[in-house]
């Protein structure tokens, strides 16, 4: 694949936070079509990385490179789903408008959504299993159903490379469910999608591809090479816990 076709290349990207570094000397490729697990300990770098990648922290070195260009040149191509705590919920506005959001990018500053617009934006709500809720003011709703509103607001992007950090994390089982398989609708269609993972239980399950990351890059590649005791026990430390990677069940180090 050549790199114009690559939705990401990294590379030798470094970043700091007051002189500490918290990613030093990243590089890696990410191939086409792919549901790409970010794991590896708090502290690690994994929400920096997305950030750096999309321009919102500075870099200390390093290139990104979106389908062979820098991401300000291709952000049309990009959907984003921050995590949930970093968002203001009480801001005054309901589900249907804040997935409306996702199409602002390809209206350009000056056009305002129409009615092809709203009707693209409710049917990525009725893909996340949100319709009914489209004029609900997003303060009254759960957890899980925020999360599934920002996950239709990147659909509505129509995006052909997704970043998504801990959309998983404090959801109920039929979210996380509903998220997965919008994960696979996605990769069906040719899409590429990263995502901030947590639990290292469902890695084998949900991604074709895992990064391994704390500070370095410690491991990258298809899950079940990469995803394997050798590699977690580089990337984690401390107390022992069952996980099943791609050699079995493995008894290894995980956490502080």
């Amino acid at each position: 694949m050549t790199q114009e076709r690559k939705p990401l290349v990294v590379r030798d990207l470094s970043v700091a936070y007051q002189k500490k570094p918290v990613l030093r000397g990243v590089s890696f490729e990410v191939p086409e079509g792919k549901l790409i697990g970010i794991i590896g300990p708090n502290g690690a770098g994994k929400s920096t990385l997305i950030k750096a990648a999309l321009g919102f922290v500075p870099k200390l070195t390093g290139e990104v490179a979106v389908y062979g260009k820098p991401y300000k040149e291709q952000r049309m191509l990009v959907g984003y789903v921050p995590q949930r705590e970093s968002v203001d919920w009480d801001f005054p506005t309901n589900a249907l408008d804040v997935v409306t959001m996702g199409r602002y990018g390809r209206l350009g500053w000056f056009r305002r959504p129409g009615a092809e617009d709203r009707r693209i934006a409710m049917n990525c709500l009725e893909q996340v299993g949100m319709a009914d809720f489209a004029g609900r003011q997003i303060s009254q709703l759960s957890g899980g159903q925020q999360q599934r509103v920002f996950l239709a607001r990147a659909l509505a992007q129509d995006a052909q490379l997704y970043f998504m950090d801990e959309p998983f994390a404090g959801v109920d089982a039929a979210t996380e469910k509903a998220i997965i398989t919008l994960l696979n609708e996605l990769k069906r269609q040719g899409k590429t999608v990263l995502v901030v993972h947590h639990d290292l239980a469902t890695v084998n399950e949900y991604f074709d591809w895992v990064l391994m990351l704390n500070v370095q890059l410690q491991a990258f590649g298809p899950t079940q090479e990469t995803f394997t005791k050798a590699n977690l026990q580089r990337t984690y430390g401390g107390k022992l816990a069952m996980v099943e990677t791609g050699e079995g069940d493995a008894l290894i180090k995980i956490g502080g």
